[in-house]
This record gives C-alpha cells, structure tokens and sequence, in this order.
C-alpha cells in the first residue's frame, strides 16, 4: 500500500503469533460484516413499516429485538478483535524482543561495540512497544478493510447495480490518496525514529560521562546540544502529526464526496419513482460502511508509524548475518594460534596478522605487547565472538570453527579487563558463573578470590545489594567479584585480560595472589601490560605488529620488551669504576646540590629516595632501567 507493504512479511517470518492473529482478524471481519448488512437490513425495514406502512411498537417487536440483538453482537466482535489484538501484540512484542536478544547475543561483542547503546536500548524498549498500535489499531482495521467492503458491494449489486458501479468507481481513490500520503509520512517519520535513537544514545552518553563534563566545564554545553537534538525531535514530531492530521481531512472529504454521489443518485431516483423506498434506505444505510474501513485503515497507519520504523530497524538487526558455527565435540588438549590475522569491518588494516604460538594443557602463558597489539581481539577469537580473517585456532588439534561454540564456552572462565556487574546481590553476581551454586561455594570463591574481607565489612554481607555496573565498588573490589567468578566456575582453561588494570600496588598485590591461585591446574592465556603478573606465567608471547616471539623459558624478557623488572645498577666494588662513590645522579643534598638540579630538569620525574646513600634526588632518564613499567610494592 505504502513503500512499506501493509503487512511485512518479516513478522510473519520472525512473530509467529502474527499469522493466527490475521487469520482472526480477517474471520471476525467476516463476522462484523455480516452484522452491518443486517443491521441495514433492519434499520430499513423499522423505517419503511413505520412510516409507509404505520406499524405499531408491537409489530415492530421482532425487528427492533433483532436489531439489539445485532448491535450487542457487533460489541462483542468488537471486543474480540480488541482483546485478540492486544495478546497477538503483546505475544508479537515478547517474541521480537527475545529474538532481538538472541541475535545481538549471537553476533557477540564485537558487534556490539560498533552499535550505540542508548540506541539499541531505544529499539529494545520504546521501538518494540510501538507496534501496540500496529497490531491493536492497524492489523484489524486491514482485515475489515478487506472483508467488509466486498461483503457490503455483494449486497448492494443485488438491489442497485448504479449505486455499486459509482462505489466501484469512487473506492479506489481512497487508496490511492493512502499511498500517496504514506510516502510523505513515511521518510518522516523514518527521520523522527532516527531523531529519537540519536537523543536517546547522545542522553545516555552524557549522563555516563557527567563526571567528566563537570570537571572540564562542558556539562552546559552538553546540555546545549540536547536541547538542540529534542527540538529536531519535536519538530519532526510536529511535521508528521501536521501531515496526519491533513490525509485524515482528505481522506473524509473524499469519502463525504463519494458518499453524497451515491445519495443524490438515490433521492433522485426516489423522487421519479424509480426507486422504492426500502432499497433506497439500504443502500443509503451500506454506502458509508463500504468506505469506513479503508478511511479507518488510512487514519490508523500514522498511528502504527513509529512502530513500522522502529520495526525496519529491529529487522535490520535480525537479518545481520551471523557466522554459522560449528557442531563438533571439543577436545582436549593443547590452544594453538596458526598465523591467524584479523580485521575488522570498515576498516583499512589488520587488528592482528600472522599470529602464531601454542598454549599447551595446565601452562600459564602472558600475551605482552604495547597497546593496540591485538592482544584483547585474540581473547576474542578463542572466545569465538570474532572470526579470524586469516589463519585458525585450534583446541585439541581441531578447527575452532567446527566446534560447538556453546560446549568451548562452557569450559572457559573469562576474566575482562572491566567486569560488569549486574544490578543485584554480590552473590547473585558471583552465581552467573554458575546459578546452581550454594551458599557455602559462593563464600569459598569469594575467600578464593581474596573478596571476602570487603565483602564481609559491608552492611549485609554476600546478600548487599550492587547498583548497576558494581556501583557502590572501587575497580579493585569490582575485579576480586570476577576472579570470584572465575574461581566458582572452576574451569579447565582461563582467559585474563589485563586484570590488574588501573590498580593500586596493594590491591595488585591481591589481584596477583589470587590470580596465582586460580591458575592452579588450569590452561591460563594472559593479557598483561604490568610487569607483576609476569611472575604468574611459565611463558611469554609478545606481540608487536606481525611478529610474535617465545622466549625460552628461563626468566629472560621476550626479544623486543624492555625489562619489566628494573635491574639494580653497581653501585661499587672489586673491578668497577668509582667503587664506594654514589653514582653523579645520587649525591648528598650538601655535595652535589649544582649536579642534582640539571639531572632533575632532565629526567622530569619526582624525586626518589636513593636507599644506598640516603640522599634526594633524580636519575637521568637515560640511565633508568625499566622506567617504563615499574612494579609494585
């Protein structure tokens, strides 16, 4: 009818409560038209032997009794179709939703991370609950659309084949002025859904980073460019609501007009004779319900608008295709990494290329590089949320892209860099790992983890309720809950990605001592960027553009990586130049003030105590060793 079909095809591919609604639709149509051509019927008859024939109350009992009879039946069709139209709505809106669920969870993170997310909260929510109007006011006035007019011109050809000819000719052209008021409403709003998904993504933004926009002094600005964004909406509201309120006018002007054809058509036939006064009434009586359904369906389709938007997106979701996976047991055995390179859609390189290495059974192995290496994507392609582009990964020797994805997940514990925690208990959080746990395992993991001393100090233990994203937690707490996780799953192979990240020194500390322990026994790939939890490690990868290096394992840092442990300077003895001197950098404050100055504007770092000489002062740059990663104390 529009360019958007009247019924897309895709909800009766992807809801299926769509198809037995529109077969109810169209039987209780056939229903309610049957009552209109009664109810004409009986209004005529009431009419004709009242006034032609002078019938009394009395003889008029039947017909009047029947005509009640059929204006309650008209009711409870009505009501029907009402109630039919809110449960297929309501079983449309669960199935769409969950699909929508379903599918962003199958195309996984990586996905996700190109999507807004105040904008697919937007489709979820308020996109999904637009298609109320679709399915309550749309969907049957099309089935009566399509039922009643044929029902009421059958009737009406048998009495007057003049009055059907100029309905037959006069009907199209409501639909015609539907079409061509549907392609000017629909860019519109097309344009509004946009306008919507922008605001909500663009509020969603600024409400996370207010803390940011307050320091900086934008938050006003911000503000500006919401109030800038809502009166685009706004306007866009009022452009559509502007051209919905016009083609309902034009709709009820053409339908008056066609109405009025017919009626002068009739009273002058009347008037010659030609005519007898039962026919005369109904069709006078049927001409206007020919044409209500189709004025009804025109003025009902601005209403489902929104919905029809919002359903073109949550389509686009649901037909993004998603890599079939595979169906095969997993085995045991070794993680190997075969020349695998990725890249991401849209863009001009590799986030990864030619990575080779292999992780063998209960080693521990660090993944080191600098930032941007492709070290967290290649968590991700043995997580199986990304597909390589290039290469393979294999576990037990078999392609991971023939393996059942959900039985290799079910054998992983996955630590991010950022856990999220949901809004709920700690235990509750601590349980998504594995929901049939009981209390005693939950409290265990948590003492694993090195959490329950936090956990304990607060109001109501394991049972204090988080807000959302853990708030409540400092990022220390926040990353102890999922190596608490990890250590209730207890499973064979163990993913960490920079789980000392933005820590203190003693609360890395912790990290590391309950990373020590949950590696126990398990296969372990990890992601480090601090040098303390190279003590964890049997191995270490680095990974630095295309090439990838194994050290032997005798403690030595892999080729190309600095020192992650600094290494102490001689600072005297046997055979070494200026034995029993403090180097120039480390002189006593009264000695060596001049010396100490220049060598502080050069290193530009703070001051540290020189443990040996007990004097103040600062190294140059060049003669600190592992200054670009310094551990913890």
């Amino acid at each position: 009818m529009f360019h958007v079909k009247p019924i897309d095809p895709r909800l009766l591919r992807y809801a299926r409560a769509t198809r037995l609604f529109l077969v109810a639709v169209v039987g209780l149509g056939a229903v309610g038209a049957g009552l209109v051509i009664a109810q004409a019927m009986l209004v005529a008859e009431i009419v004709v032997d009242t006034f032609q024939h002078g019938e009394s109350a009395a003889g008029l009992r039947t017909p009047l009794l029947l005509l009640a009879a059929v204006a309650i039946g008209r009711s409870v069709v009505a009501w029907l179709t009402e109630l039919a139209a809110h449960r297929a709505g309501a079983a449309v809106k669960s199935e769409l939703r969950g699909r929508l669920l379903d599918r962003a969870s199958a195309l996984g993170p990586g996905w996700l991370s190109g999507q807004r997310t105040g904008s697919l909260v937007t489709l979820a929510t308020r996109g999904v609950d637009a298609l109320d109007d679709y399915f309550s006011r749309y969907l049957p006035q099309l089935g009566l659309a399509v039922v009643v007019p044929v029902a009421v011109l059958a009737r009406i050809v048998t009495e007057d084949w003049v009055s059907a000819a100029i309905i037959v000719g006069t009907l199209p052209l409501i639909p015609l002025f539907m079409v061509l008021i549907g392609w000017a409403t629909q860019s519109r709003m097309d344009r509004q859904w946009r306008l919507l998904s922008r605001l909500s993504g663009h509020f969603l933004d600024v409400v996370a980073g207010l803390p940011t926009l307050k320091v900086f002094g934008r938050a006003k600005a911000q503000a500006e460019s919401i109030r800038r964004i809502t009166g685009e909406y706004r306007q866009a509201t009022l452009r559509t609501l502007r051209i919905a309120f016009l083609s309902s006018f034009a709709l009820e002007l053409l339908t008056t007009l066609s109405v009025a054809l017919v009626a002068v058509t009739i009273g002058m036939r009347l008037v010659h004779g030609d005519m007898d006064l039962y026919t005369g009434l109904l069709i006078l009586v049927l001409a206007p319900e020919a044409y209500l359904p189709l004025r009804q369906v025109g003025a009902q389709y601005h209403a489902a608008a929104e919905g029809l938007a919002a359903a073109e997106e949550i389509f686009s979701v649901l037909e993004t295709p998603v890599q079939v996976p595979g169906t095969g047991a997993v085995p045991a055995g070794a993680l190997a990494f075969e020349d695998v390179g990725v890249r991401y859609p849209g863009r001009s390189s590799d986030a990864v290329t030619g990575v080779s290495f292999r992780v063998e059974p209960g080693e521990t192995v660090a993944l080191v590089g600098p930032s941007g290496a492709g070290k967290s994507t290649l968590l991700n392609v043995l997580l199986g949320f990304v597909r390589p582009t290039g290469g393979r990964v294999r576990v037990g020797g078999a392609d991971l892209a023939d393996l059942d994805l959900e039985e290799w997940r079910s054998r992983i514990a996955w630590v991010p860099q950022r856990p999220h925690l949901y809004a709920g208990t700690i235990a509750e959080n601590v349980r998504l790992a594995r929901p049939g746990a009981d209390e005693g395992a939950v409290r265990q993991a948590l003492r694993d983890a090195g959490a329950w001393e936090f956990v304990v100090a607060l109001p109501d233990g394991a049972d204090t309720v988080l807000g959302e994203d853990g708030a409540g937690l400092s990022a220390g707490q926040r990353q102890r809950l999922a190596l608490a996780r990890a250590f209730l799953a207890d499973r064979p192979v163990l993913l960490l990605d920079e789980p000392t990240a933005a820590l203190d020194g003693a609360t890395e500390g912790d990290v590391v001592a309950a990373v020590r322990r949950l590696a126990a026994g398990r296969t372990v790939l990890l992601v480090v960027h601090r040098p303390a939890l190279l003590g964890v490690a049997d191995r270490v990868v680095r990974l630095g553009g295309a090439e990838v290096t194994e050290p032997p394992v005798d403690g030595r840092a892999p080729g190309g990586l600095r020192p992650l442990v600094p290494r102490p300077r001689p600072l005297g003895g046997p055979g070494v130049p200026g034995a029993g001197r403090p180097p120039p950098w480390c002189r006593p404050a009264s000695a060596g003030r001049r010396r100490a100055r220049p060598a502080a504007r050069h290193s530009g770092r703070r001051p540290a105590r020189c443990r040996r000489h007990g004097s103040r002062s600062r190294p140059p740059s060049d003669t600190a060793p592992g200054a670009a990663a310094r551990p913890a104390r």
